[in-house]
């Protein structure tokens, strides 16, 4: 799982490229993102688009000092689900 440190005031883009987990011939149809624990002030997917073979969401908010698990679940064009997650802890930078 991936770790990124964000400052509660920043608005960024992380990225998931799915290409190179799968053949040739698949591609993503369906893309959605979670952030666990999901409350007031932490952080939020502020923007989120996928093409065939990536997937990116626009992160923002946060309260310093805590830490968040975004989730991004994709289906692919032959039916399989997948899902891969990044941890983001809240710092003032």
């Amino acid at each position: 799982m991936a770790m990124m440190v964000k400052d509660p005031d920043a608005r960024i883009d992380f990225e998931f490229d799915w290409g190179t987990a799968y053949p040739d011939g698949q591609a993503v149809v369906a893309s959605s993102w979670t952030v666990v624990p999901d409350g007031a002030g932490g952080v939020i997917v502020a923007a989120a688009a996928h093409d065939l073979m990536q997937s990116t969401a626009t992160l923002s908010g946060g309260i310093a000092g805590h830490v968040y698990r975004v989730t991004n679940r994709v289906t692919m064009s032959d039916g399989q689900i997948d899902e891969r997650s990044l941890t983001v802890r809240v710092e003032e930078r």
